[in-house]
């Protein structure tokens, strides 16, 4: 199932009445990736996370990329994987972007080490959102992308388990 075309009068993120599984998008080229991106980038805004899920090798990181250079409005932006800087942030015309991969992080120390909450107030993206467990924004949007062949795969978008009433997917 790919999401509806925003020239629907309806808004992607919002779940149809009864989908209990969010939306699935196939991701079979680098465009349609970027694309994704752009969509994502749409909804992002300062209080909101964005939390790339899946497997290494996965494309979070990708998608990461073309939501911050949808964001910052610069194709050729320099978005480096902070897996092991932990956070990059960026200005941009609607506020700031903190990208955070939290592959690394071991327990609440790590997180108040990042200054995490601080950073609720702004937009985020995150890798890795498994570490997170009840620190979870409940502003939030999950993207788990699964590998469907060598250069494809899948995105599945959900709303986040502890996502409060009224936000996507609720």
């Amino acid at each position: 199932m790919s999401l509806p075309e925003s020239r629907s009068g309806g808004c992607w993120w919002r779940r149809p009445p009864g989908n209990r599984t969010g939306l699935l998008r196939p991701l079979d080229t680098l465009a349609a990736t970027a694309a994704l991106g752009a969509e994502l980038a749409a909804w992002l805004a300062p209080g909101r996370a964005l939390l790339l899920a899946g497997p290494l090798g996965a494309g979070k990181t990708t998608l990461a990329r073309a939501v911050l250079r949808a964001l910052s409005d610069d194709p050729a932006l320099d978005v480096p994987s902070p897996s092991y800087t932990l956070v990059q942030s960026y200005d941009t015309a609607r506020g700031p972007v903190h990208h955070l991969d939290l592959w690394r992080i071991e327990g609440p120390g790590g997180f108040a080490e990042l200054g995490f909450e601080e950073l609720l107030a702004d937009m985020l993206i995150i890798e890795w959102p498994d570490r997170l467990g009840p620190l979870v924004p409940p502003a939030a949007l999950t993207v788990t992308l699964t590998p469907t062949g060598p250069e494809s795969r899948a995105a599945r978008i959900t709303a986040a388990p502890t996502a409060a009433p009224g936000a996507p997917f609720a």
